[in-house]
This record gives C-alpha cells, structure tokens and sequence, in this order.
C-alpha cells in the first residue's frame, strides 16, 4: 500500500534556544513523508525552485521517497524563517518567501491517480482540493491547514472539509475555525462540517480525537530536551496516517494506536532540528518508545 501527501518542500531558517540554522530542509509534506515512511511507501506531490539544493533531492530518495511528482519550478523555492521562545509550543514567524509555491498546481501519474489514501498537507485549500480532484476512488483523505488559510480562505477551506474523512488541526486553528473556545466542542463543531474524524493537537499537552461514536486523548510523550518543534504536527501526521493505511482498518483500537504511533514520531522530531532526528530513526528506536508509551497510557 502506498499514500500521496501534497504539502510543502521548504527551505527553513530556525532558531530556538538550542541554536540557529540556515536554509535547512523543511516543509510539511517533507515532515509527514519522513515519518510516514516507516509505515507504507510514499509519493510526495510539491514544488521546489532552481535553488533547491540537489544534496536535498538525493537526501529524500536515499530514504525511499517517491518523488515522481516533485516539480522543479521557474523561481526560488518555498522559504520560511520562525523563531521559538518560551515553552517553544509556537513559532514567531519572521518571514515568509511562497517563490514557486505561487503558481503551483499539483500534477501526478496515471498510476498515483489510482492511490486511495490521501494526506493533504498544509498548503492552498484550492490546491489541496485540486489533487483530490485527480484522484479516481479515495479511500481515505486526512487534511490539514493553518491559520493563515482559516482567514483568508476560508470559504474554500470549509468547502474541501465536506470532502475529506479526517482533519487535523491544533488547538488554535481548531478554536479559530470553529468559533468554540472548549476543545471538545471545538472538536464536534469540526465534526459538523464534514469530516468523520477530527485530531486536535495540542502541543507538550497532547492530543484530542474526536468521532461521533467515540472520544479520546493522549498525552505528548514526554521529552526532556527539545531542540525545534518545526514540523512536530506533520510528524504526527505521518505517523498517524502511514500507520491506517499499514492496517488497511479503521477502528478504535486502530486509531488509538495510530494516535500513539503519530505521538512517538513526534516526540523524536523535536529533538533536533529539521528532519534531523527522525531522517537517522530505525523501526527499532520507535517501537521501543512506542512500548514505553503504551505503558505510560494504558493502550
């Protein structure tokens, strides 16, 4: 089995406590695929500019990425510069360069046309809704957004709900979007407008899963030291996807470990920068934390 995300393939500029990086490889369709690919193989739709490092491409095939439907554009590639203070739980963004990404439209095969699992990643509502469109018979379609796509497109964005099975947002973006200020209720106004399932993520503190026949939550696997959060809610994203379409089911035992599977890959993303920490994991590392966090939640 296989899955397409469409997201962002970026070039990050990072600082946190722990130190400062420049132009290193990020995006959320990066994040999710480094993750994702433990579970099922990956096709990987974005678009990268004449800047874009081929180290980076070589990189993202040398780890079973299948780029088929990465594009080299006409232009600079997709950058962004954030900086964490604090509790590191959100970013200052600084700056923000779209390059390529702006006249993007996703293009894939025949072949990958015939995927039914689906992840659309942070990026346009419009292009997310224009892959799915190429997709002959999705099984399974997750989505993700950010606030900057809640208030300027939001129309759209309400629009690719009623299309997809799961949503993923964090706690501000589920708060925003749906005008509920309980996460609870946040989760079910979500629900409301059209996705069967609905993850909230909330940072250090875990995450909410939401369907109509049941609820649940997890704590964040606890890390002592955490280096940059950039691309922990992609991580989780992959984690938890690439896990259902491993399982080919959906049930509650299923999600739960889906949820646990996403939380683990988290947890090692923060503890370092980029795709650094989770690009060097082996299936070993993550079933050995995997088992230490069963045991810390009961699963």
């Amino acid at each position: 089995m296989s899955i397409i995300v469409l997201g962002t393939v970026a070039l990050d500029t990072v600082k946190t406590p722990a130190g400062l990086r420049r132009n290193i490889l990020g995006g959320s369709a990066a994040h999710f695929s480094m993750a994702a690919r433990f579970f099922t193989s990956v096709n990987l739709v974005a678009v990268v500019g004449e800047d874009f490092p081929k180290r980076h491409i070589d990189f993202l095939k040398k780890k079973g990425i299948i780029l088929t439907s990465l594009i080299k554009g006409k232009g600079k590639t997709f950058r962004w510069e954030g900086e964490y203070h604090g509790d590191l739980n959100s970013a200052l963004t600084l700056n923000t360069e779209l390059g390529v990404l702006s006249a993007f439209r996703p293009t894939i095969t025949p072949e990958q046309k015939s995927i039914g699992y689906i992840f659309l990643a942070n990026v346009d509502p419009d292009l997310q809704r224009n892959l799915l469109s190429k997709i002959n018979r999705p099984k399974l379609v997750g989505l993700d957004s950010m606030n900057f796509w809640i208030k300027h497109k939001k129309h759209s964005l309400l629009r690719l709900m009623k299309m997809v099975n799961i949503f993923v947002a964090n706690d501000a973006e589920a708060r925003d979007l749906s005008g509920e200020m309980n996460l609870v209720k946040a989760a079910r106004a979500l629900r409301s407008f059209g996705p069967q399932m609905v993850l909230i993520k909330k940072g250090e503190h875990g995450v909410l899963f939401y369907c109509d026949k049941f609820i649940f939550s997890f704590p964040a696997y606890p890390v002592e030291k955490v280096i940059d959060p950039t691309g922990a809610g992609d991580s989780f994203a992959g984690g938890f996807m690439g896990y259902l379409v491993r399982e080919k089911r959906i049930d509650k035992n299923t999600l739960k470990r889906a949820v646990a599977y996403g939380t683990v890959i988290a947890s090692f993303n923060v503890e370092g920068f980029g795709l650094n920490r989770v690009a060097g994991l082996s299936f070993r590392e993550i079933q050995a934390r995997f088992k230490r966090f069963q045991r810390m939640v009961t699963l």
